[in-house]
């Protein structure tokens, strides 16, 4: 990408464009679901999350197998999947005593693909 500085503003002779402000504003996203739209990137702003959301797209697993895949302790495994679990990232199966964590569903999959696949663009 070229390094060109475009300005953050519109020139003092901009009128604007032919776009239909009103049909804009009126599609525009409301304020309830711009607070969630930005809890989820927040909640996905965390490295150790990032990992967590790609090790489960691969397979589902325990808090057991989680530890050992980023290689920490169990209590910071099991907080981070509470906080992906309370915002609907991941979901978690119980079978007798073992808890087995995946991707809620197939939405959460194409965002981090496509996040991940946009950040590999060039």
């Amino acid at each position: 990408m070229d390094n060109v500085t475009i300005p953050a503003a519109c020139d003092d002779t901009c009128a604007g464009t032919v776009a239909d402000i009103a049909e804009v504003k009126k599609k525009l996203v409301d304020d309830a679901a711009a607070s969630e739209l930005a809890d989820l990137f927040k909640a996905l702003g965390d490295p150790t999350r990032v990992k967590i959301i790609h090790a489960l797209l691969q397979s589902e697993l325990c808090v057991h197998d989680l530890t050992q895949v980023l290689e920490m302790g169990q209590s910071a495994v099991s907080h981070q999947l509470r906080l992906l679990r309370n915002m609907r990232i991941v979901k978690r199966r119980k079978v007798g005593k073992t808890v087995f964590y995946s991707l809620d569903d197939d939405h959460v999959e194409q965002l981090f693909v496509l996040t991940l696949q946009h950040l590999r663009h060039e």
